[in-house]
């Protein structure tokens, strides 16, 4: 099966190519769904010019060439091509896809290795509202890729080194390890930290103890290592709490803190000033990566070792860069990161390639997250000003979904699995259906309700379908009849599951995954009015009308399910 826009390309192409020649093979027909036909090709008013021709004169050309085509093609207008496809081929295209165990959608050949950078929550602190964008769409990401047949290494770059692990494992050692570990596994790190910043303010013995254990720290003190082992340990075992309940697939395997790249820095900074694509500027080690300039016109610099002789955050991203490519042989490397690193990003990327350490082969982009709002337009905090924390969020979601369903009749334990897959879902989908560079507003009010582009009603759709094969005793994958479309909404619904996909390529290729959820809306959508208007079970229904809409419903719940899935959105069997 295929995408019918697709074949649509290809056979205008082939009919350009015969009636204008060659050279006109590789023009875009211009197609797009239409209103007056299923899809509109406009390529005769583009290509008139170039041949000099009446648009309406062309457009008949094309036509001409398109008379063993399965469907109808009619010229309107200035030299439109309205396009309608039989009845029968979308028939048996939707056929082909239900006996598809990938629902038409192909693997990329040769498949590349994805390194995805995502997540990556500072352990010096909680994990907050901040964190859950790039959690979710990277973790979308892994899923889309993996499911095309590539190879994807997760790169959970937690802030895990650095000045303020002195003032951490000092209070740390203050308050006792068993506490210690008590407060960082039940998900206290900012007040943890606020703690530890407190003496470090307010004590000066202490902050000498700290600083000196950012010394030992550094050199790898055992000791000092030991108790850093502790704290990590700690925090990253309620880290795990929150992946497990937000049902993202990282694992400690995956993690690649910054700790990781410690021990490369000092040769970073060397063979960046040994190759010369760093000089010394001001007593700091810089690179200048050519098109970067400043307020005041002047190079804007990389610092890849400051002037005291510390590592920032360029230092390792730089060595993290080299590593991914050199020694995980990244086809393409993917930062799911805030969008106010645009810049830094862009920096990185092109003093790499100045360095000749990402090589044209190798694609680096940075999946730019777009900022969490509250109802009143500003960045997402509580009442008192802090940032939320993800668990606190997370919990409220499915306390409020479990509100929802109450009344249901439902066993505790039913309620609370329901509970939770719906609370995830409306979270989750309410992200991902927003282009991730953009702002949205987190409102769960209307994330949780089951009308509407929300993860409930998606959840719904497939609920409902299940419901139907409920009804008529047989699972989903036993309705094999043939597909039949005979009413408006079953063609309707057939048409557009064909383009599934396609649509998975190029959300994967373009990192999309809101397209993804356009469609699988659109598709809930069209569900529905084929729900109402092509009775399925319903008494009076002929036993072959009915045999064939199970069909459908078996096509539709598996691509609704797939690409659920794919998004990492939960599907409860019953709503």
């Amino acid at each position: 099966m295929t995408d019918p826009q697709i074949v649509l390309t290809e056979r205008v192409q082939q009919a350009l190519a015969h009636a204008f020649g060659s050279e006109h093979t590789d023009a875009d027909p211009l197609i797009r769904p239409s209103q007056f036909a299923d899809f509109q090709a406009n390529v005769a008013l583009s290509l008139a010019k170039r041949l000099r021709r009446a648009p309406r004169e062309v457009a008949e050309a094309i036509k001409a060439e398109l008379s063993d085509f399965p469907g109808t093609v009619e010229v309107s207008g200035p030299g439109f091509l309205n396009i309608t496809l039989d009845d029968s081929w979308i028939a048996a295209e939707a056929q082909r896809m239900l006996a598809d165990a990938r629902l038409g959608v192909g693997t990329i050949t040769p498949s590349q290795t994805v390194v995805i950078d995502y997540s990556a929550p500072n352990a010096a602190k909680e994990m907050h509202v901040g964190h859950l964008r790039t959690t979710i769409v990277g973790d979308s990401l892994a899923r889309l890729h993996e499911h095309l047949g590539n190879t994807v290494i997760r790169q959970n770059h937690l802030g895990d080194w650095g000045t303020p692990f002195g003032m951490l494992i000092e209070h740390l050692l203050e308050i006792g390890e068993e506490t210690a570990v008590a407060q960082l596994e039940a998900g206290q790190g900012t007040e943890f930290y606020q703690a530890a910043r407190a003496k470090f303010d307010g004590d000066e013995g202490f902050k000498q103890r700290a600083r000196v254990r950012v010394t030992t720290l550094q050199s790898g003190d055992p000791d000092t290592m030991r108790l850093w082992h502790v704290f990590m340990d700690a925090t990253v075992r309620y880290f795990n709490k929150v992946y497990e309940l937000l049902g993202v697939t990282l694992t400690d395997a995956d993690i690649a803190g910054e700790s990781m790249y410690n021990s490369m820095l000092e040769r970073t900074c060397d063979d960046l000033e040994a190759s010369g694509a760093a000089v010394l500027s001001e007593g700091a080690l810089c690179v200048f990566p050519p098109g970067f300039t400043g307020s005041d016109d002047k190079p804007l610099p990389l610092i890849i070792r400051k002037s005291d002789g510390g590592y920032g955050y360029a230092s390792t991203d730089m060595a993290a860069i080299r590593y991914r490519v050199h020694d995980l042989k990244a086809d393409r490397i993917l930062y799911v990161v805030g969008a106010d690193q645009a810049l830094h990003f862009r920096m990185v990327f092109a003093a790499a390639r100045l360095a000749g350490w990402l090589p044209d082969t190798v694609s680096a982009e940075h999946v730019q997250i777009g900022m969490m709002l509250g109802k009143d337009g500003r960045r997402f905090k509580t009442r008192s000003g802090e940032s939320v924390k993800l668990m606190d969020l997370l919990q409220e979601a499915v306390d409020r979904a479990s509100a929802l369903i109450a009344d249901r009749g439902y066993d505790e334990a039913t309620q609370r699995e329901i509970a939770y897959a719906v609370g995830m879902a409306a979270v989750k989908y309410a992200d991902l259906s927003v282009s991730h560079d953009s702002e949205y507003v987190f409102d769960l009010d209307r994330m949780v309700a089951f009308n509407g582009n929300t993860g409930p009603y998606m959840q719904y759709a497939t609920a409902r379908i299940r419901s139907i094969f409920r009804k008529a005793g047989m699972e989903p994958a036993d309705a094999t009849a043939s597909i039949v479309l005979t009413e408006p909404a079953e063609r309707a619904l057939g048409l557009h599951l064909l383009g599934f996909g396609e649509l998975i390529s190029q959300v994967t290729a373009g990192s999309e995954p809101h397209r993804l959820c356009a469609f699988l809306f659109q598709t809930a959508s069209l569900l529905s009015t084929f729900y109402e208007e092509c009775p399925v079970l319903k008494e009076g229904v002929a036993p072959a009308t009915r045999e064939h809409r199970l069909a459908l419903c078996a096509l539709t719940l598996r691509v609704l399910e797939t690409g659920l899935d794919l998004l990492g959105v939960p599907v409860p069997e019953r709503m």
